[in-house]
């Protein structure tokens, strides 16, 4: 044994002595010092440590069996060792590691943060009781546009007779009620539901109790529950509040009800709700138009299997009543309409909107993460390339394979558990951005924190990452003809190392450009949404809530009270014009999609079986005037066009166009014909004409030609949203604006004062932030696969030292080297962009059959996205060139 421990420290000398190699002098130096430390640690003899340290660094055969033999090394230990003398040598070499732990914390830090917000959303369970039961009921009319419509009560009672697979169903009405004796009175999002409602949808109560059959019923006081946020939020979890008595305000009137519970923590659906309360609260939902009125239809329903039942089995049965409704009632459900029912699992409703931008999400996440493992392999294989003479000679003293991967798995395990303690520790703060980006997309996101019982996730990614890391190299087997060997110094890139460097930057820069290109068609979305104006002022108009108080006050009165806030608004410093409307354009959505049937007098269709029907808005006389939109013909409403005058509408320029091809609408008459106006206060009296308007499409950003009628809300409609045209900046109107309302009615809720330009914004925020998230995700890809390509070809340049000082020994410009390097790395970044535009075909023909509403990029963004990694990759390739360019012949060939 000491002959052995004589030779290596004559082979160190050897190489010190001859300059041949301080790299590899330097190695096999740590290893024997480093070892021999270790073991002296413990206790041994100075022989036995050299011996044992001989073992590790891989002496003999012979010598490690006759050691096992009479010591007896675990492989535990041995393990151990391995673990600890890779911790020093990444101590050695901090540059390294520190890259290596960031590109691996980066991977996956961002796929523990998306799985948490995944699972949290998409797959944690619902807090409703027995939620595999519960259901969701909708119908639509694709005839008539109505892609997702409510249910009217004859509806419901038609549907929900002698069902055997459904056990009951439960109602919801969406309502704004004005809310007094909670604090300052104030607009609050609010439902109306029966008696069923909470054992349908499976909610229990947290403070006293919920709503059931025996508050339903005309003559039941008025009942109302809170739920959960709101309590806690707004009312800071005053449990005094139960039993209190407040007021509920609504067009109709004003009912008193009585608090009776707080719901427990759960998801609101179809809408965000703070009180939900019993009927009698409602006059409208006890007046005889809700009751009988077929085509009223503003009802939610749900619904719950009886026990036995399957999903599919509720949804025939449910399909052959519908469609014995619909023949029943011909007169309602026409033929052309199309009108079809849907059910489906509450749970997936409830994520339908956040699934497909979560897995999207979730897919970017796994890209990083191939991306980050991808670079990590490169500095792991090009570092053990390096250390080729050091495996070489452990490998020619005795060490087997085994011995040399399982150090190399010590290495790559200790890289990669500190990755992922990195990546956790950097996975807290993702959650937190991503929740309230996803929040946007569902409500379940809201409040999430990253899942501790998920750090599984962490230990698995690094278990597969260590795995894949510490089998990447290759190990010598005893072959000279493999390229390994302690003779000469300079180091030699073999042709497999040199491809397997290749290959992973190829992945890097492929995950790369499909990260760029979904980043890029986001972008171009948001670019063609920021770039679009708007057809009327934005930056000097604000939309005020100004909710309709109708305690104690006749229609007329609240006619006058609108009147006179416009009448002394429109007097005070710094506003120009004042009017009202019942919408405000881009944030009262649900509002907005209210439309319905016409006739207009002289009117011509190509297909008399075509939809005569026309968004339905209802504004004050000068709200053109106050957002700025002209009026193309005619004019406009006058503050005499009152109820009890002739009735006016104004219609906007596309109606004018479809309706009245090359014909003067003004003077001509039109009237509503849908069945829905007698339940909502609407006559059918015909309506002259007096104006047309450009199109004002309040819905989207992008606007679209509208077919939109307008009629004054001092003759019929409703009111609700101020509109103030400010000279300055609207904002410091607002404290003005306010104190002038409360001294005509100090209870009048004055709420979300906001520029229309920023509740575009608003509008926008989704759009912003997928851009943001997936262009955070494109950027950090891109420079990790920089890094990656600059690596490879420094590690190619360094490998190659030799040829080029040959190629100018024997007359080379250095230019030609320059070009050279350069063209490997377009080269390689090219096949990269190539597969990425393979992968992505592929891609999208795979999931294009599973999730239709996914857009993929268009031309502009392939195009964008291809050219950016090959400037990338030129970039990366500038500073390796230099280096080749600079290579001193002399040199170069001394070293070999």
């Amino acid at each position: 044994m000491n002959s052995i421990f004589s030779f290596l420290q004559r082979l160190r000398n050897l190489f010190r002595q001859d300059d041949l190699d301080r790299d590899l002098a330097a190695e096999i130096s740590a290893h024997l010092d480093l070892a021999a430390e270790e073991n002296l640690k413990n206790g041994l003899s100075p022989e036995e440590a050299r011996r044992r340290a001989l073992v590790q660094f891989g002496g003999t055969q012979q010598a490690k069996e006759n050691h096992r033999d009479s010591r007896g090394l675990p492989l535990l230990e041995s393990f151990f060792q391995d673990l600890r003398f890779a911790l020093r040598t990444f101590l050695k070499n901090p540059g390294f590691t520190a890259i290596a732990v960031l590109t691996l914390a980066l991977g996956i830090g961002a796929n523990a943060a998306i799985f948490s917000v995944v699972r949290g959303v998409l797959l944690r369970p619902l807090a409703n009781h027995d939620e595999d039961r519960l259901l969701y009921v909708r119908q639509s009319a694709p005839g008539i546009g109505q892609a997702d419509a409510a249910f009217s009560v004859p509806e419901i009672k038609d549907i929900g007779a002698g069902l055997k697979t459904i056990k009951e169903l439960g109602t919801l009405s969406a309502l704004d009620f004005t809310v007094v004796g909670l604090g300052e009175p104030r607009e609050i999002r609010s439902g109306v539901v029966d008696g069923n409602y909470f054992d349908v949808v499976g909610l229990r109560p947290v403070l006293g109790r919920l709503l059931n059959p025996a508050d339903d019923g005309p003559n039941a006081p008025g009942a109302a529950v809170l739920t959960y946020r709101f309590w806690t939020n707004s009312l800071h979890s005053d449990p005094s509040v139960l039993g209190k008595t407040i007021r509920l305000g609504s067009y109709e009137g004003t009912r008193p009800a009585t608090i009776v519970g707080v719901l427990e923590p759960s998801v609101p659906y179809p809408v965000e709700t703070e009180i939900l309360a019993n009927i009698v609260t409602s006059p409208h939902h006890l007046s005889a138009t809700m009751v009988t009125g077929r085509s009223h239809r503003m009802t939610e329903v749900f619904a719950r299997l009886a026990p036995g039942a399957e999903l599919d089995s509720a949804r025939a049965e449910l399909n052959t009543v519908y469609a014995t409704m619909l023949a029943t009632h011909p007169e309602t459900y026409k033929t052309n309409d199309h009108f079809q029912i849907t059910v489906t699992r509450m749970h997936d409703q409830i994520n339908s909107n956040a699934k497909t931008i979560l897995w999207v999400l979730f897919a970017a996440a796994g890209l990083l993460f191939v991306i980050a493992c991808s670079n990590v392999a490169n500095l792991v294989l090009a570092r053990t390339v390096r250390r080729e003479p050091e495996l070489a000679m452990r490998s020619a003293l005795g060490a087997t394979s085994h011995v040399l991967r399982r150090s190399l798995l010590a290495e790559s395990l200790l890289l990669c558990g500190t990755g992922a303690l990195a990546g956790i520790l950097i996975a807290a703060p993702m959650v937190a951005v991503l929740a309230r980006y996803a929040a946007r997309f569902s409500v379940r996101a809201s409040g999430l924190t990253l899942d501790f019982s998920l750090l599984w996730i962490g230990v698995a990614l690094a278990l597969v990452s260590a795995v894949f890391l510490a089998f990447v190299p290759r190990l010598p087997n005893g072959d000279t003809s493999t390229g390994f060997g302690i003779s000469g110094s300079s180091l030699r890139v073999t042709g497999g190392s040199r491809r397997r460097l290749r290959i992973f930057a190829v992945t890097q820069i492929t995950a790369s450009f499909l990260l760029l290109a979904g980043a890029g068609a986001l972008v171009k979305t948001l670019l063609e949404l920021e770039k679009t104006q708007a057809p009327f002022d934005t930056a000097h108009v604000l939309a005020v809530n100004l909710p309709v108080m109708t305690d104690g006050r006749s229609p007329e009165q609240v006619r006058d009270f609108y009147r006179n806030v416009q009448r002394n608004l429109s007097t005070l410093p710094g506003v120009e014009r004042v009017s009202y409307g019942f919408s405000v354009p881009w944030r009262d959505t649900r509002l907005q999609t209210i439309t319905l049937a016409f006739a207009a007098e002289g009117a011509k269709q190509e297909n008399p079986e075509d939809d005569t029907r026309a968004a339905f808005r209802s504004v004050s006389a000068g709200y053109f005037d106050t957002l700025g939109i002209p009026i193309v013909e005619g004019r406009d409403f006058r503050d005499s066009d009152r109820d009890g005058s002739e009735r006016v509408v104004v219609i906007s320029q596309s109606l004018a166009q479809r309706f009245f091809p090359g014909q003067d609408p003004v003077n001509r008459h039109l009237t509503w014909t849908d069945p829905v106006i007698k339940f909502i206060g609407i006559s059918d009296q015909p309506r002259r004409i007096i104006g047309v308007v450009p199109d004002l499409d309040d819905e989207n950003i992008i606007p679209s030609p509208t077919i939109t009628v307008y009629q004054p809300s001092e003759q019929e409609g409703f009111n609700g949203r101020l509109f103030v045209r400010a000279k300055n900046d609207p904002y410091t109107l607002v404290p003005t604006i306010t104190r002038a309302v409360h001294e005509m009615a100090s209870d009048q809720p004055v709420e979300r004062p906001a520029t229309l330009e920023d509740v575009r914004g608003e509008v926008l925020t989704p759009n912003r932030l997928n851009a943001i998230v997936f262009g955070g995700f494109a950027a950090l890809a891109l420079l990790i696969s920089v890094v990656g390509v600059a690596g490879v070809l420094a590690f190619s340049v360094s490998g190659r030292t030799r040829e080029f000082g040959i190629r100018l020994a024997l007359g080379s410009q250095p230019v030609s080297l320059l070009a050279d390097v350069l063209k490997d790395g377009l080269v390689i970044a090219s096949i990269g962009v190539g597969s990425g535009v393979l992968v992505g075909i592929v891609f999208a023909r795979v999931i294009g059959k599973y999730v239709s509403e996914l857009q993929f990029p268009g031309a502009l963004p392939l195009i964008a996205s291809a050219a950016i990694l090959l400037v990338a990759a030129v970039v990366a390739s500038a500073l390796p060139a230099l280096r080749a360019s600079r290579v001193d012949a002399i040199q170069a060939l001394r070293s070999e």
